[in-house]
């Protein structure tokens, strides 16, 4: 069975005829071409997929597509512009907070998410949003170090 899916795709309206049961990572990757919200875990463990749907972390692996209809739906492509990293990014860059890369844009989304409620948070409000996301790299020093950075303005 299909649906009609009508939603804000980092900020630009977009209409597509989607499987009932097509998942968010698969409609993101596969329908809209967007490559960087990854696919981990499948099963909402690992963060990787994390998404912002009206401004709230989402993991794509665990969402409906069709369940997005109306909403606002922002990917890593959403932040920042081309050729200029958002402040997130940038700090991330800056200070390491991006090792072999793959849990990354999950992390800045959810970081992203976190920022837009509370411009300067404490630690131990950067760890709880980024604890619903794994990194096998970096220890989460350098994220926390990151996003903390760019809350502090840069």
């Amino acid at each position: 069975m299909s649906t009609i899916l009508s939603l804000t795709l980092n900020g630009r309206p977009r209409t597509d005829l989607v499987a009932s049961n097509l998942l968010l990572v698969d409609y993101l990757r596969d329908v809209a071409g967007l490559a960087g919200t990854k696919q981990g875990c499948d099963g909402g463990e690992c963060g990787c997929c994390t998404v912002l749907i009206d401004d709230e972390p989402q993991h794509a692996c665990l969402t409906l597509a069709a369940r997005c209809g109306g909403r606002r739906v922002e990917t890593i492509e959403g932040i920042g512009t081309p050729g200029r990293l958002s402040q997130l990014q940038r700090a991330f860059h800056e200070k390491l907070g991006a090792q072999c890369g793959f849990c990354t844009p999950g992390m800045i989304m959810a970081a992203e998410a976190l920022l837009r409620r509370n411009r300067h948070p404490d630690e131990a409000a950067i760890r709880a949003a980024l604890s619903g996301n794994l990194c096998r790299c970096t220890g989460y020093v350098k994220i926390i170090e990151a996003v903390r950075t760019a809350a502090e303005g840069g």
